[in-house]
């Protein structure tokens, strides 16, 4: 993640700092002569032999001491920061590899009010870390495609209005863990005039904190609809490719490169992933066939199997058209 490589950065230049501080204090600490003794009698060189000898194992001990302390620090405030909003932080847990999660018959109980609230399970999703680790349903040949490594940045948009807190999250977590740090520009989240609490000051404070300088929050002030959401968006992006997702969202591994490369070849291009389905009631990942994705005359989103030209090229890393 772009926000835990800084806070290494930061640790590493507080190790820097620290062993810098203790070799200045050891090397420089005051030497008392005594009555007679002439500063010709004192030996520099024997004293930093005998500081070799007997106290960098000591010194090296204490900043690694302190080091593991400062991490122990990052971790807490930083999970703990999930932690205020009832969240879960970390790869593991309920649903971890895009599998059924499930709740127990209490949580069922109160999960019920929720989800027809959201049209989803978001009393699940809370149970749910916004880390989990999903399937990686790439063809092979997807996975062994190499890419340039001067491709543009993205910034990524995500359109919400009344979204659960949860699910937004986790598609800005998933976002961050699966695009390299260098092609993601930035990450910006449109509120289309939301009422949801939970969605002002609790989600500009967590992602403030969480992903300082990373993530924006663009705010409407009355309901605009998507398509004035989206052009909100991209009026606040400052990378050179835009990207617009739903709020509830989860990323796999290598879909940034494939889709910044072909825009690269041809700046006219709008490419749509393959788009797998997390399913509603247990957040399970389920995936989808080859298809492309296009739209009826009603302008509904329908899925369209691949032309037999793509079929018998026989390569499914080529896009469809």
């Amino acid at each position: 993640m772009a926000s835990l490589r800084r806070v290494k950065v930061l640790l590493v230049l507080n190790l820097i700092a620290v062993a810098g501080f203790v070799l200045f204090l050891a090397k420089c600490r005051p030497i008392t002569a005594k009555s007679g003794d002439s500063f010709h009698d004192i030996h520099p060189r024997a004293e930093v032999a005998n500081l070799t000898a007997h106290g960098i194992s000591s010194i090296q001990d204490a900043v690694l001491k302190r080091l593991s302390l400062l991490e122990d620090i990052v971790y807490r405030q930083l999970n703990g920061l999930s932690k205020s909003l009832g969240l879960i932080e970390g790869y593991g847990g309920r649903g971890k590899g895009g599998l059924p999660a499930t709740l127990s018959p209490e949580e069922e109980e109160k999960a019920k009010g929720p989800h027809e609230k959201y049209g989803y399970n978001s009393y699940l999703s809370e149970k749910i870390s916004l880390d989990r680790s999903i399937p990686d349903y790439r063809p092979t040949k997807c996975k062994e495609l190499k890419y340039s490594k001067d491709l543009p940045q993205i910034s990524i948009i995500f359109i919400f209005v009344n979204e659960a807190l949860s699910v937004i999250l986790r598609s800005v977590h998933s976002a961050v863990n699966h695009t390299p740090a260098h092609l993601l520009k930035e990450i910006i989240l449109v509120d289309d005039n939301s009422d949801e609490e939970e969605l002002k000051a609790p989600l500009e404070e967590y992602v403030n904190k969480r992903y300082p300088g990373l993530v924006k929050v663009v705010r409407n002030q009355k309901r605009e609809g998507l398509i004035r959401a989206r052009i909100e968006g991209w009026k606040a992006a400052t990378g050179q490719i835009t990207g617009f997702f739903d709020a509830h969202v989860e990323f796999t591994a290598g879909w940034a490169e494939p889709v910044l490369s072909r825009i690269q070849e041809n700046r006219r291009r709008v490419i749509l992933p393959s788009i797998d389905n997390i399913k509603q009631d247990n957040f399970e990942v389920q995936r989808y066939e080859n298809s492309a994705h296009g739209y009826s005359w009603e302008l509904w989103c329908m899925y369209i199997s691949p032309p037999k030209d793509w079929w018998d090229a026989g390569d499914p890393s080529l896009p469809i058209r």
